[in-house]
């Protein structure tokens, strides 16, 4: 590679790297892509081979994680089963107070029955139809 007399010198600080010709002004990297920021990657074989997980703490991890999971949905049938009981207990007073006014329009009911056989009692047996004239 020929170095241009006309470009400056562009030197990469460390961990950086040219890119393009050495004659043209070119952007520095801020880090080498491939060994520093390799997490960022989309390439699955370098993904796989820096992140590869030993198989104990692999199925460690996947027990934790089950353990998480059931944890998680212990609390919540917990709070689903506070939620039912508040909603149980809430129904069953409405159905007493439900119950009472049953009993008390029953109980209504037979005062005006018993109200409406005293009056028909009262009345004459053998009286004359009105409309009959």
């Amino acid at each position: 590679m020929a170095w241009c007399r006309a470009c400056p010198v562009h030197l990469p600080l460390r961990g950086q790297r040219r890119l393009g010709w050495p004659c043209r002004p070119s952007p520095l990297l801020p880090v080498e892509l491939q060994r520093v920021n390799h997490t960022a990657s989309t390439n699955l074989r370098i993904l796989r081979s820096k992140f590869r997980v030993p198989p104990k703490m692999a199925s460690a991890m996947s027990q934790s994680a089950q353990i998480d999971q059931i944890a998680e949905r212990v609390d919540r049938l917990l709070v689903r089963y506070e939620e039912l009981q508040r909603t149980n207990d809430l129904l069953t007073a409405r159905l007493e107070v439900t119950r009472q006014e049953r009993d008390s329009l029953q109980s209504r009911l037979n005062a005006a029955r018993s109200r409406v056989e005293a009056l028909l009692e009262r009345l004459p047996e053998d009286a004359p139809p009105k409309d009959a004239a």
